[in-house]
Order: C-alpha cells, then structure tokens, then sequence
C-alpha cells in the first residue's frame, strides 16, 4: 500500500492535491456531526456566539482559507511537506466553507432548510471534481489532447468544442452530467444532445411560452422524463444525502421553541 501511495501519489507530485482532498472530507465530515450534535442540544456542543451575533462557521472557513492559500504560495518552491500542509489548511476552509455555500448562495440562513441541501451538493461536486483531477484526469482533455492530436491548434480547438459542450450540458440543468463530462467528454456529448431539464434555462429559452419558437411537445417530453425517470434518482439522492448531513426540511429547535 505504501509502495502504491508513493507510486500514485507521491511520484506524480499530487500529494498537496491528495492532502487537501483528505482534509475537505474529513473537515466536512466532522463539521455535519457537530451541527447535528448541537441541534440535538447534546451538552457540550453549541454555537459560536460573540455577544448576540452568531458566528457562523463559513467565517472560520474563509480565515482558513486565505491562510492556506497565502502560505501555499509562500511554500510552494521551498517544501513539499508544507505545501501539501497548506494544501489541507485550505482543504478544511474550503469544506467550511463549502457546508455554508447556501447561506452565501441566499444571502440568509437557511441551513437546516430544503434550500440548504445546496450545501451538501456543492461539497459533493468539490469531492468529485477534486477525486477525478486525483485520478489524473484534466478537464475537458487539457494537457492530452495536443498529445493526442499532434497539433496544438487541433488540440486547443478539442479543448473550446468540450467547453461549448459542457456550457450546453450545464444549460440544461444536467449538473453531474456536467461535471464529470468536464474529465470524461462522452457525458457531456450525451447531455448536450438530450432534452433539457423541464426548469433548465435550456428549457424556458426554447421550450417554454417565453421563447421565439415555443416547443410544447418537447416541454411536456422533458416533464414526463423528469417525472418517471429523474424524480427517483433525486430521491435517492436525498435519501444519501440526509444520511450523511441530516435533514433539511424539519423545523430548528429554536423555531419549535418559538411557536410555543
């Protein structure tokens, strides 16, 4: 094991990358069973409050952040060690960070709401997109196509037709199409030729009243795939993601006591 590690990691310079992966699941790993522990109201867990303000922990997040950031570039040329250790400061700021990202994205707390299972995505494609660079794989076949193709002009031009194809897939409302289609192509060829989500941008522009052309069929298609096809994967989904961070669509303690 050790032998591979060194092979995999060590030898092809991603050991800062696999320190900072570490750290962004672990650091959000610890930080869901803290929430939950404090809205259990176990004894000894509670929130951070300075005076009546509560400090949330996505401001821990940033502090960390900016010091893993600033202490990498400092590190970066003078030891792999303490780079890859500031890759981890910046690993847990950025899971802080990341498990707040609805709070930042609705500009109010809406933690333990059905909106804050935007948190929990944006953690689940931080790991994702960060697993699959681990792996070796570059976006949109950076790096290997020019390789590939023998020709940089061929492989820039690779590189802009996977963009278009990816901005298509993601327009579309195919978010982990999207993603992984960034490392792996066929996804996105696939999602970019493929009815749009029914509230996709995709769809309001082209297939709703709003547009130019209005589609009616191609809307109520895309309705029908979202309902017998794509509803269970949500469900399961969120089934995952309660399982890991909780659930999000009951009432806060603070709000039961209020409504007493």
């Amino acid at each position: 094991m050790a032998d591979l590690f060194r092979e995999r990691v060590v030898e092809t310079h991603r050991l800062p990358l696999f320190c900072f992966f570490v750290a962004l699941i672990v650091s959000f790993v610890c930080t869901r069973v803290n929430v939950r522990l404090i809205r259990a109201r176990v004894r000894w867990f509670g929130n951070v409050n300075v005076g009546e303000t509560h400090i949330h922990h996505v401001v821990f997040g940033v502090v960390l952040m900016l010091l893993g950031g600033v202490a990498g570039l400092i590190l970066s040329g003078v030891s792999t060690g303490w780079y890859a250790f500031s890759a981890a400061v910046f690993g847990a700021g950025s899971a802080l960070v990341l498990d707040e990202f609805a709070l930042i994205l609705h500009l109010r707390d809406v933690y333990w709401q059905e909106e804050g299972r935007t948190s929990v995505d944006a953690v689940f494609v931080a790991v994702a997109a960060t697993g699959l660079l681990l792996l070796g794989l570059r976006p949109l076949g950076w790096g290997g196509s020019e390789r590939a193709l023998g020709s940089h002009w061929a492989g820039t031009g690779f590189l802009a037709v996977n963009l278009v194809f990816a901005v298509v897939t993601l327009l579309k409302g195919k978010i982990w199409s999207g993603i992984l289609g960034l490392f792996v192509p066929p996804f996105i060829y696939v999602g970019a030729a493929r009815l749009a989500r029914p509230g996709s941008p995709w769809a309001r522009w082209f297939y709703s009243d709003v547009a130019r052309r209005p589609k009616p069929r191609r809307m109520a298609k895309a309705v029908h795939r979202e309902e017998r096809w794509r509803r269970p994967v949500i469900r399961a989904k969120i089934a995952f993601q309660e399982f890991v961070s909780g659930r999000h669509d009951l009432p806060s303690p603070q709000r039961r006591v209020q409504r007493r």
